[in-house]
């Protein structure tokens, strides 16, 4: 490497990558998979650190102690499953990093996924923050929910991302008519619904994240896990409803297995709630209903992004054809690629 060389890549490492480097389509695919099957890893495993009373393991943040940076022996196991938790975050951030370079390299161009791959970054780097502020206030339920949240924001722009590596870059065209859209629509808004009042189940009972008197959410904890148990039905009448709207105007086949498949995981989710209900909340089940919530979440948006195409290969960014090479240009699309 010469020194023009490494001045470019200290300068703008990215575009120095690029100029190097086109990742293939499935490398690009792979790159934005990986980053959302990392999203949904921290967040089972952030319930994991809470189900196993580790949340104060590392009863400091940054550095697991006041004098250590890593988990101590003294602090056993509760600190070992804290502190590595934490580490994951630097997968998580590894995996986001892969899929802004390989964004960034494609040929030609996908700004949009860039801007979704940087999204995830800055997520991350809020969610770290505040995953630190959790720390530092004794796990508050309130700041907990918070986290939890944000951990799905992060699974929305993934699964956007990993879904727009399949697609082309141009403007997308409807595969159903408007009624079907604001139907679909109301779906997402009640299935988000339906995840906050989760936190609230979660930040009022028993499972405080630690040993010790964590303080709860000061809510009647039945009163609001009907209230979840009311929207999750609501949410699969409407998938079942939208599945038989689908049927009646012929629509296509994706948006078809989307709703089915999401059918099938609230099916799923469902079940498993109701049995960790009435079994007193065992822990298993609980951290199972934690990968169900990200799993019903992703396959909701994948019936929402399902209702429209971009064809593939054709929506890459295009360069404007200067007057006079028109008609070469033209010749040369007819020709076909070289």
């Amino acid at each position: 490497m010469t020194r023009a060389d490494t001045r470019a890549a200290v300068r703008n490492p990215l575009a120095f990558i690029a100029a190097r480097w086109t990742p293939t389509p499935r490398t690009l695919q792979r790159a934005a998979l990986a980053a959302l099957v990392m999203a949904v890893v921290i967040v089972v495993t952030g319930g994991a650190v809470r189900l196993t009373g580790s949340g104060l393991g590392c009863p400091t943040w940054p550095k697991c102690t006041d004098d250590s940076l890593t988990a101590t022996r003294e602090m056993g196991l509760h600190g070992v499953i804290e502190f590595g938790n934490r580490l994951l975050t630097y997968v998580l951030c590894a995996a986001v990093g892969w899929a802004i370079i390989a964004a960034r390299s494609v040929k030609p161009g996908r700004p949009d996924l860039t801007r979704l791959g940087w999204t995830q970054f800055w997520v991350v780097m809020g969610n770290a923050v505040l995953g630190g502020i959790v720390v530092l206030v004794g796990l508050n339920p309130y700041t907990v929910a918070l986290h939890f949240l944000l951990s799905t924001a992060l699974i929305a722009v993934a699964t956007v991302m990993w879904q727009r590596t399949r697609e082309g870059g141009t403007p997308p065209r409807p595969l159903v008519g408007t009624v079907v859209q604001q139907l679909v629509w109301v779906l997402v808004a009640v299935t988000v619904l339906l995840i906050a009042v989760g936190t609230v189940v979660t930040g009022a009972g028993p499972h405080a994240g630690d040993s010790s008197d964590v303080p709860r959410m000061d809510v009647p904890w039945e009163d609001v896990t009907r209230l979840h148990s009311v929207l999750a039905w609501i949410v699969v009448t409407l998938t079942f409803a939208l599945w038989f709207v689908l049927k009646a105007v012929d629509a296509p086949k994706g948006p078809l297995d989307r709703t089915r498949d999401l059918f099938l995981i609230l099916l799923a989710q469902g079940a498993i709630g109701y049995i960790q209900y009435f079994t007193d909340l065992p822990e298993v089940l609980v951290g199972a209903h934690m990968l169900g919530s990200c799993l019903v979440w992703i396959a909701t948006l994948r019936v929402l992004l399902a209702l429209r195409e971009r064809p593939a290969g054709t929506g890459l960014a295009q360069v404007p054809v200067p007057a006079p090479q028109a008609y070469e240009a033209t010749s040369a699309s007819i020709a076909g690629p070289r």
